[in-house]
């Protein structure tokens, strides 16, 4: 647990557990979006003051880059750990699998905060727009080699398109978590998962 001093408005020094904080704003975040969420949402549910978020996190857009990160280490982790699955359909399925839990576990704002993101933000010169297609492409990036590393193995075919099979994973990953945010029920995703797979190359 680590715990932050800043200076609150009467000069007085204010303590209060960083990691709870952050964490704490990534459900608001994930909730409500980057565009939806204002700084009063988030003083109010980290428990600080403007001055005390900015001296530990600095402005709006530096704290929802270290939710991000924040984001990778814990909720989707799921992501990192499907890729050392040993075929690469479970790889796949351990990746749809995790949007499904993710997206539909009640202690969880629905959805996922990476599309909550991306959808708030429609401007491609926005910075969060930016990180966030970066983000996508990094994560597709590697979906892609380990699907490389999979035709050379001789776990998919010689024909496969390793590329297309990566934007294939996170274009229905993607869908499922818009779905997952509007009202679709576990049930229901995991029929997508298991239509989707259907078409996984043998």
């Amino acid at each position: 647990m680590k715990q932050e001093k800043t200076t609150a408005a009467m000069g007085r020094p204010r303590e209060f557990d960083t990691d709870d904080a952050l964490n704490r704003a990534m459900r608001v975040f994930w909730r409500k979006g980057y565009l939806g969420t204002s700084l009063s949402d988030l003083t109010e549910a980290m428990g600080i003051n403007r001055p005390s978020l900015y001296a530990a996190f600095g402005n709006k857009e530096s704290l929802f880059r270290k939710v991000l990160d924040r984001y990778v280490e814990g909720p989707s982790v799921y992501l990192r750990e499907a890729l050392k699955e040993p075929t690469a359909r479970q790889v796949a399925e351990g990746m749809m699998h995790g949007v499904v839990d993710l997206g539909t576990d009640p202690r969880n704002p629905p959805g996922c905060l990476w599309v909550h993101g991306i959808l708030s933000c429609g401007d491609p010169t926005d910075p969060i727009q930016q990180e966030l297609s970066a983000r996508r492409a990094s994560s597709e990036a590697s979906l892609r080699k380990r699907f490389e590393r999979a035709i050379s193995e001789g776990d998919l075919p010689t024909d496969s398109d390793p590329a297309a099979l990566a934007r294939f994973v996170m274009t229905v990953n993607c869908g499922m978590s818009v779905l997952a945010a509007t009202g679709a029920t576990r049930t229901e995703l995991l029929q997508v998962v298991e239509t989707a797979l259907q078409a996984w190359p043998e």
